[in-house]
């Protein structure tokens, strides 16, 4: 079962999101809320695994909401504003809902969240991460990871012989993504692999053809690892 809350101002819009719960049989859907700030104290005591949010509230927007927390849960955005549906997309978004949206396309979406959650806990060793971007969910080899560039809001993933992926997502949850004891966080904005750093030299570490600063708080992590 998917654990799931929904987050809309108008009471009707949640009844049909409990009812469409009901109905799939995949989804727990624990709660509902009618303002962000009781559903942000919820979360922070009962993680779930995904979010219904409406994007056009009173008070805190609902994508700004989102990109607020610190956890990785998946979210389907629902609005009756189509203007919204890219800027929905460039949060990862698992499916954006436009009001009012029937049974089987609230299917379509959990689909899609479902599929999500099996990538995410694959059997086997984890050798991989699934970050979402560019409307599609990407593979990602550890070893193919050159380094982790922070870029504000966002991330740059920097690969070995192929393009680079950027995505929305913190510094603080891809560094929970990786394995501790072969990636490092040596500066505010980079996350290297250790195995693929050549050089150490004047305050600075060099991986490929990239020189990358180290930063003042980072250099006794360093020093326990190299």
């Amino acid at each position: 079962m998917i654990k799931a809350i929904a987050i809309d101002d108008e009471p009707l819009a949640l009844k049909v999101i409990e009812h469409f719960s009901r109905q799939t049989g995949s989804i727990e859907l624990e709660k509902t809320f009618t303002n962000t700030a009781e559903a942000l104290r919820h979360l922070k005591k009962f993680p779930v695994d995904l979010l219904f949010l409406d994007i056009q509230m009173p008070g805190k927007n609902g994508i700004d909401f989102y990109r607020q927390l610190d956890t990785d849960i998946m979210v389907i955005f629902t609005t009756a504003y189509s203007e919204y549906a890219v800027e929905g997309f460039n949060v990862n978004a698992v499916d954006y809902l436009l009001k009012p949206f029937s049974f089987e396309r609230f299917l379509t979406a959990i689909d899609k969240a479902s599929k999500e959650i099996r990538a995410r806990h694959a059997t086997g060793e984890q050798n991989h991460l699934l970050i979402r971007a560019d409307y599609k969910l990407h593979r990602i080899e550890f070893d193919d990871i050159t380094l982790i560039e922070g870029l504000d809001d966002y991330i740059r993933i920097h690969l070995k012989e192929k393009s680079t992926i950027t995505t929305r997502l913190s510094m603080k949850n891809i560094l929970e993504k990786l394995p501790q004891n072969t990636f490092l966080r040596v500066h505010r904005s980079y996350i290297v692999p250790l195995r693929k750093i050549k050089t150490i030299y004047n305050k600075t570490i060099q991986i490929d053809d990239f020189v990358i600063p180290i930063g003042e708080t980072y250099k006794e992590e360093i020093s326990k690892f190299l």
